[in-house]
Formats: structure tokens, sequence, C-alpha cells
């Protein structure tokens, strides 16, 4: 038998690995400068940080915004921020913080508690309709603002408020005095340009008060360039060729093929807390005819609509088992508030058509019909550009046929999609997600309570239209209004059992959170809550451009 032997390329590759376990042994030295690019995958909506509500326009917030407090979203754990302290009193109905002193905007204007309370009062300006506003009159009345001295500020609510500093992370302060208006930012960048369909362009904020090795001002990067990419078949193409450096959310079959090639750029956190759902147009007004009205506000029919649909193979074939089946609101991932008694809807054809029945559906020779002779089928919107969602809607597609229904798809770009879902209310039923950022269940006050706009099948109601919707509105304030987490939890359980009753939402799936970070991106740390790349992006380091191996 021949003795192996050792070849001269195998000799330098033991070279280099001592090579680089010595270079690893030594710190690293911090990287400043650079430039880190990503892709939105739509237009932002709005730049102005108390009124957003679409995803491309909180990555903006998010990279320009400062707060008080921020949740960690790795250890997931709270921060201070534009606040060194805070004390919470009266059983939760009074937060007081103390300020960061010789902090200033972006464009030197100085910050103080005068800037607190002007963005507690703009939140709860009825005018404004800030997205923000229902968690903050979650207590059912007046949230005002106290001015102690220049760099202490309360603010107090009508009612004790369960987990009331957590509310602050989303709140990005904006100036009471700056010429600029709510251009002028305390986070780590500021918006330079914006050119529609293609870019948007941070900046660093030179005045952002966080500093690093030797008191050396954050962030590291001199910029962040947000290129407008709905492709992601594109996107990922630039990822290879290092054209960007972070993807935030990958989906399943683009990081299965990332990682037979790059198995350290794609990174999987786990279950994250998105949910993929459907849900029907249940708003009154709606232009849609009677009888469909009545179709998507019955219990039995939502309930045989989910029992139709197999929920495992959409984690199989859509998701390419980066999921697991849905159940409800939280993700198995939020392990305190996840109801375990929950279970996915079971795909089980006869159950929905047992349930169809007692409400008059029968099956004829090309379908299934109403107790009118209605033929029932309807349309899902959903947004272009997102193979697993088009996936998604096709396999819901075959699976609704077979008891009868016939359902059409139709995709839309982002902006008509919002558009006919908040303020026209032109569709039957919306496929989409929607993003938790937050463990504590007030972070999801702006959809439960009846009388928000993100109250998504039947937004901004005058007062509760249905029984078990106001049920949901007690049991969101019953659970917001007491401190202790036992009986928190109670209520909440309560509410996941009522959604999972009357499925207002179709929950499907929670997917994992999925994400590409290339070799030359210095601390960058997967994390399962939203955003998952790049959620401490002032502590980002670009190092010089690595080369990738081609296959």
């Amino acid at each position: 038998m021949k003795r192996p032997l050792l070849s001269r390329d195998s000799i330098g590759a033991v070279l280099i690995v001592a090579v680089l376990a010595l270079i690893t042994a030594i710190p690293a030295a911090a990287q400043w400068g650079g430039s880190l690019r990503l892709c939105l995958r739509s237009e932002p909506k709005t730049f102005r940080p108390l009124e957003v509500e679409d995803e491309a326009s909180e990555t903006v917030r998010y990279l320009t915004g400062g707060v008080l407090i921020r949740i960690n979203r790795y250890m997931q754990e709270l921060e201070p921020n534009l606040a060194v302290s805070w004390k919470v009193s009266d059983g939760g109905a009074k937060i007081t913080f103390r300020l960061r002193r010789d902090v200033r905007f972006s464009d030197g204007s100085p910050f103080s508690a005068a800037d607190v309370a002007y963005t507690i009062k703009q939140v709860n300006n009825p005018a404004l309709h800030s997205p923000l506003a229902d968690a903050f009159r979650g207590s059912g009345g007046e949230v005002k603002a106290e001015i102690l001295t220049p760099d202490t500020v309360a603010v107090s609510f009508a009612k004790p408020m369960s987990g009331v500093e957590r509310l602050f992370d989303d709140l990005a302060i904006v100036s009471s005095a700056s010429p600029s208006g709510d251009k002028a930012v305390l986070g780590p960048f500021v918006l330079r340009e914006y050119k529609p369909g293609l870019y948007v362009h941070l900046d660093r904020n030179p005045n952002y008060w966080k500093t690093g090795p030797g008191g050396r001002r954050l962030p590291y990067l001199d910029a962040i360039r947000l290129d407008i990419q709905k492709n992601r078949e594109i996107e990922l193409l630039r990822f290879r060729r290092g054209e960007v450096q972070l993807i935030n959310k990958l989906d399943p079959e683009y990081f299965e093929r990332l990682s037979a090639e790059d198995r350290l750029g794609a990174q999987n956190a786990g279950p994250s807390f998105e949910s993929e759902q459907i849900w029907f147009n249940q708003v009154a007004a709606a232009p849609l005819a009677d009888h469909k009205k009545a179709w998507f506000r019955s219990k039995n029919f939502r309930n045989a609509i989910s029992h139709a649909i197999r929920r495992e193979d959409l984690v199989k074939i859509a998701f390419q088992s980066l999921a697991t089946p849905a159940a409800g609101p939280v993700s198995p991932a939020n392990i305190f508030w996840y109801n375990r008694a929950l279970k996915p809807r079971a795909f089980d054809p006869a159950s929905a058509q047992r349930l169809l029945a007692q409400d008059g559906f029968h099956k004829q020779q090309n379908g299934l019909v109403d107790s009118s002779g209605h033929p029932v089928e309807f349309t899902i919107v959903t947004n272009a550009g997102n193979k697993t969602r088009a996936r998604m809607a096709a396999l819901i597609q075959q699976d609704l046929a077979q008891i009868g229904i016939e359902v059409r798809v139709v995709t839309l770009d982002f902006p008509s999609l919002i558009e006919r879902i908040t303020r026209t209310y032109q569709y039957d039923a919306c496929l989409l997600g929607l993003v938790n950022v937050d463990l504590d269940p007030n972070g999801q006050r702006n959809v439960w309570l009846s009388s928000s706009g993100n109250h998504q099948w039947n937004p901004s109601q005058k007062s509760p239209e249905t029984p078990w919707e106001a049920e949901i509105d007690r049991l969101m304030q019953a659970q917001g209004s007491t401190t202790d987490p036992a009986k928190r939890k109670v209520y909440f359980d309560r509410l996941q059992q009522i959604v999972w009753d009357q499925e207002p939402f179709l929950y499907l799936v929670y997917k994992n959170a999925l994400s590409a970070i290339a070799p030359n991106v210095r601390n960058a740390k997967a994390a399962v809550l939203y955003p998952h790349a790049y959620w401490n992006a002032d502590e980002i380091q670009m190092t010089p451009q690595v080369a990738r191996a081609s296959r």
C-alpha cells in the first residue's frame, strides 16, 4: 500500500492556516470609513419618523432616528440610548428619563427635554395620525410630558402601562426648535439624498452621541446606501458580486443557494417573530358585493378556508423547510408569551366542507356556491417580486380548488398594495407578512385594538363592530394596565385563543430569520428580531473587499 504523500499545495495550505491562526489571535484594529450597501425592496413612503408604517421607511428611521431606549436585537434586552437612565413609578403610569448631556442633532442644534416633550405631543396629535399613537394611548387617555429640568423629563399616562419603557424603542425623537424640522436627527446616520426608483443615501451623522475606541464618534461607516431593488434574484446576484454587502431578509430559495457556496455568508438565526398570513376584507364600506362581505364576516367561512390549507406544504415547498406552521400571532421563539395550548389549524377538507354547509354553501357541477347560488370565488392580492409568496399563493389556490373554490392571485407593486388595503379597500383577501419588533404584547396594540389603523381586516373602527373584537380590546387594555407578568400572561393567552377561534388573520407560517453578510463586514450579528442584520449599524465596520471564490 502506498504511503500518503504531502504535496506542495498541502504544505502551502498548512502554512496559510498557521498564519491565519496568528492573525486571528491579534485583536483587530477598528476599521473606520467605507460605505455599506444593501437593498430596499420598495420605495419609502415617508421620511417623517413619526408617520412611518412601511418597512422601507422603517429601515431609514431605524438608521437615522435617535431613541431614548433601544431594545438590543441580539440580547433582547433594554439598553440606554439618549436616556442614560429611567425610572418607572406610579405602578407604570409614569416614566422619568434622565437624558444625556451635550448631545446635538445632526444639524448642530442642541437636544434637551423640550424635544422629548415636543415629540410626545406630536405623537398624540390626532391630526398627525401617527401609527405610534395607539401604543401610547393604550392607557385610554392623554399622554403628557413634563419638563423637570433641561435634562430630565417625565412622561405620564392616564393609567398604569405594563412594559411602558419598551414603547420608546420605536419613538425617534424630533427637534422642537431646529430650522431643519424632522430632517434633523439623533441617530448614527442622516439622510443626504433620495432618488426615487434608485437609492436612498445616508451619511454618517457627525454629531452622533455614541463613541468608539479613543473617544472617536461613531459610526465607523462613512455612509450607507440603500439601493431600491424589488427583484430579489438581482439582489442576490449583486451580493455575490460584492456590490451589496448585506441582505437583511433572504428568501429561503436564495438562502439554500447561497449557503451551498458561502456557508459563512448565509446566516440562519432560527425561527423569527415574523409571520405570513391571509386576511379577508371585513370593512363595511368596502366596494365589495354584499354576498362577499357576508362570507368574509363569517367565522365558519374563515375557519373552513383555514382547514383547507396545507400548512406543511407551505413550509416544505414555499419555504424549503425554513419555517414552521403557524397557530397564532405569537411565534414559539417568543418563549414567555407564546400560548402553547394553540396548535396550527389542521388540514381537514371534511371539516372545511362541514363548516361551509352550516352556512348554506353547497357544491354544484361547476364548484361551490353560497345559499343564494353565487359561485364562491375571490381574489388574493399580494406584493409583486416575492417568489416565496407567489408559491404560497399558488399552493393555496390549488388547495381551495379541491373544495370547489376558485381563487385568483393578483400581484401589485407595494405602494399600490398598501393603497388598496389601507385606503380604498378594493380587495377581497390579502397575503402578506407582519413584523413583530418587540417581545412584549404592547408592541401589537396597533394591530389588535379595533380603533387602530393597522387592525388590517377592519381598521379604524369608532367602536368594536363585533363582540369578539370588543373582548380583544378589553383583554389588550387589561394586560397593558397591570404590571403582574402572570396576570398579563393569562389575559394575552385568552386574546390569542380568541384570535385562533375567530381567525381574522389566517396564520400560515412563522419564518426563519435568514440573512446574508459579506465577509468584509465586521461586527454584524444576525438576530431573530427585526432588523436582523443591521440592528447595530453604528458598530458595523467594513474591511477591504475580500475576493470571493468562484465555483
